[in-house]
């Protein structure tokens, strides 16, 4: 009897060890969390007055640190500093080169990821990186929440197709890209209205959101004056995506045009839509 009730003293309380795992996760969460903390105070207090990215010495205690230590530090740090991470040490630049950054990344902000089936189609899924930033524009781009199915991380990773495309070229053929990106929903069971409207989300999404170069202005410019004729579905573009093109062009672009180049794209846009806004016109 008593050594039964000696035994019965030293079995482990299974629920209090299992509390007690969960705080040593939230400490050690806490510690990382310190840790990523002192890392951005250390990058903003070593930047100097010309902005230029610090650099670290190598008897700094961050460069002792070991690779997969220093990917759990850098995946809770936030995005917009990773930039300037990846500028302090060239063993810091390697592993945002490379996949297992990434892939910890991933796992951490979007762990249905994981369960994520490879889609058919001419737009494919990529690696790690790819992915994180496909789910990132998913989500906080485009506004469609990411931990439904993988149709919402496809999204993602057509918006930098698009993207890619049109950056690769200065006279892209916007009819065919758009029909490639229908041809993509459609694949992954979307239907021709559904396709149709996401396609347009993703165009208008990246024509807000490109950049206000020399490059963007005649990748608008070579886009407006496609001509359309009578293309057959899925290859006529939106009207919706036309209008934002001119409209950026006649908005933000205006001072780069010659009055030639003016005069040719005001008449193609009054062909195009019925009436045009009074901020497009004069020259």
């Amino acid at each position: 009897m008593v050594w039964s009730s000696w035994l019965g003293c030293i079995k482990p309380n299974w629920r209090a060890c299992m509390c007690g795992y969960g705080l040593w996760i939230h400490v050690i969460s806490f510690v990382l969390s310190l840790v990523c903390l002192s890392l951005c105070l250390w990058i903003v207090m070593n930047r100097n007055k010309d902005n230029v990215e610090p650099t670290m010495k190598d008897d700094s205690p961050f460069g002792k640190l070991q690779e997969d230590l220093l990917i759990e530090i850098f995946i809770r740090v936030t995005i917009s500093q990773w930039e300037q991470i990846s500028c302090v040490r060239k063993q810091w630049a390697n592993l945002f080169r490379g996949e297992c950054l990434w892939q910890a990344a991933l796992n951490r902000a979007y762990p249905l990821a994981s369960k994520t089936k490879k889609w058919t189609g001419p737009i494919r899924q990529g690696l790690s990186k790819r992915r994180y930033v496909a789910l990132y524009i998913s989500k906080n781009i485009l506004g469609v929440d990411t931990d439904i199915d993988e149709n919402h991380e496809m999204l993602g990773h057509i918006y930098l197709f698009l993207k890619d495309q049109l950056q690769l070229s200065t006279t892209p053929a916007s009819c065919i890209l758009h029909g490639t990106l229908i041809d993509q929903l459609l694949v992954c069971g979307k239907s021709k209205e559904e396709a149709d409207e996401l396609a347009t989300k993703i165009w208008l999404a990246l024509l807000d959101n490109l950049e206000d170069t020399k490059h963007t202005f005649i990748v608008l410019k070579s886009i407006a004056q496609e001509y359309d004729g009578f293309l057959p579905y899925p290859y006529l573009r939106p009207m919706k995506v036309q209008w934002k093109v001119f409209e950026k062009l006649f908005v933000d672009f205006r001072d780069l045009f010659d009055h030639s180049e003016y005069c040719d794209l005001i008449g193609i846009a009054k062909k195009k839509f019925q009436t045009i806004p009074y901020v497009w016109l004069g020259y």
